[in-house]
């Protein structure tokens, strides 16, 4: 899956959390995108069966795209949580770098970031 589907999907679900539905108008608005993008990359995803439309046109994760959002949501949560841990740096600007990387990290270096934060957030 490319970057930009991703980002549709982790998208998706912050919104589901927040509000509790998902309207392509609010996934527009959230990633600063025109309706016509969401409309096409919407169109992928429910090919791939990342996504369905339910009652009122919202937009449901299925199970397989809910499984790729929570993993790629939990990569931009880790990322934030090292990068502010080893910089010191203000959480957005930790959130910004992390969203860059999360998309191209390997699976071991997440596994040994996630075995750091836990050791080093023990300690805190």
């Amino acid at each position: 899956m490319y970057e930009s589907g991703e980002n549709y999907l982790e998208t998706i679900l912050r919104l589901y959390e927040e509000n509790g539905f998902v309207r392509s108008v609010d996934v527009a608005h959230r990633m600063n995108v025109s309706r016509p993008s969401v409309s096409r990359a919407m169109g992928i995803l429910e090919k791939d069966g990342y996504i369905e439309f339910v009652l009122g046109n919202t937009i449901k994760l299925t199970e397989k795209g809910l499984a790729k959002a929570r993993d790629i949501y939990g990569r931009h949560k880790l990322l934030t949580t090292f990068l502010q841990l080893i910089t010191n740096l203000p959480q957005d600007q930790c959130e910004e770098n992390a969203c860059r990387v999360e998309h191209d990290i390997d699976v071991d270096v997440v596994n040994g970031i996630r075995a750091w934060v836990d050791c080093h957030s023990a300690q805190s």
